[in-house]
């Protein structure tokens, strides 16, 4: 079973995977957040430096964002000459603006326009394609007639996100629906969706023996050494956190050339990994109105120690 990193927009940029990888490791593979082919379909560099092989030392998937087979197949042609041999289509993002373009987890409210989508696309492809989805648009009793769809294409992976798009992030994820879906599916499933910890990972290996896979979003930017958990090695530490936090700093002070875009990127990191120290409120305050990047840095030192 492979461990995959979601992507997070703004998060889990190259620069965050290469150094979550170095650091951390045990990570099978790292989704980068989608792009989205712009109307016009001219793809330049600028919107492709994130995933450009000069600067990725981690396994990446490329994740697409479109409702339009053409669009789709340009943008194809454009990441096999950056070498490319796979791709992934976002069916899953349930953001309000990709949701009002009929894009993400806004395709899924047109199931006959999305089959002939994939039809399109699967027809005309030349790379292996994997689609990451929710479970339907208002709710999840339309998964049923999704998967009826999506079993007539043969993807590398159908990666799972048990929630409709009306849910967002709210409540739990819908395992009844999960179920059934993973027992119809003709092709390989990937579960997402609300893993936060190894022994969660390991219940839902132990409850789907053939999943190709678990894919871990907000719990691993929370704790970005799950992975290496999940394989049996030692437990997070306050100690990596900081170092980890003092290397990403210096590398996007480098890339953003700006302290003010660094601490903006690093507080969103710390939203998440303040999770590991709820008890910690003076500090998450100090994170958050840290204005200048040696405050901030010195405000995550004054954590105490994890026990796990």
């Amino acid at each position: 079973m492979n461990l995959y990193f979601a992507p997070l927009e703004g998060i889990t940029t190259y620069t965050f995977r290469n150094t979550h990888a170095e650091f951390f490791g045990g990570c099978d593979g790292y989704f980068a957040p989608f792009i989205t082919p712009s109307d016009n379909e001219k793809i330049g560099m600028k919107c492709l430096r994130d995933i450009n092989p000069d600067v990725n030392k981690t396994n990446v998937t490329v994740q697409v964002l479109t409702n339009r087979a053409d669009s789709f197949l340009k943008f194809e042609d454009k990441i096999q000459g950056l070498g490319y041999d796979s791709v992934n289509i976002n069916l899953g993002c349930p953001s309000g603006t990709v949701v009002k373009k009929n894009r993400g987890s806004g395709f899924l409210r047109d199931v006959e326009g999305l089959d002939q989508f994939l039809e399109d696309v699967f027809s005309k492809s030349r790379l292996k394609i994997s689609v990451k989805t929710r479970t339907g648009f208002s709710s999840g009793e339309e998964m049923s007639r999704l998967i009826e769809i999506y079993n007539k294409y043969q993807m590398t992976s159908l990666i799972i996100h048990p929630r409709a798009r009306a849910d967002f992030y709210n409540g739990e994820p819908d395992m009844k629906v999960f179920e059934k879906a993973y027992g119809e599916s003709k092709n390989k499933v990937c579960y997402n969706g609300n893993v936060f910890s190894a022994k969660h990972c390991k219940e839902l290996s132990e409850s789907f023996p053939v999943l190709e896979g678990v894919m871990f979003g907000r719990g691993a930017v929370m704790n970005p050494a799950i992975f290496r958990e999940v394989k049996g090695g030692r437990t997070l530490e306050t100690r990596e956190l900081v170092e980890f936090t003092d290397i990403l700093a210096e590398r996007y002070l480098k890339v953003l050339g700006s302290e003010v875009y660094t601490i903006h990127k690093l507080k969103e990191v710390w939203m998440y990994m303040m999770w590991n120290y709820p008890e910690e409120k003076k500090i998450l305050k100090a994170v958050k109105k840290s204005n200048r990047l040696p405050d901030l840095l010195a405000a995550i030192k004054r954590l105490p120690i994890i026990e796990r």
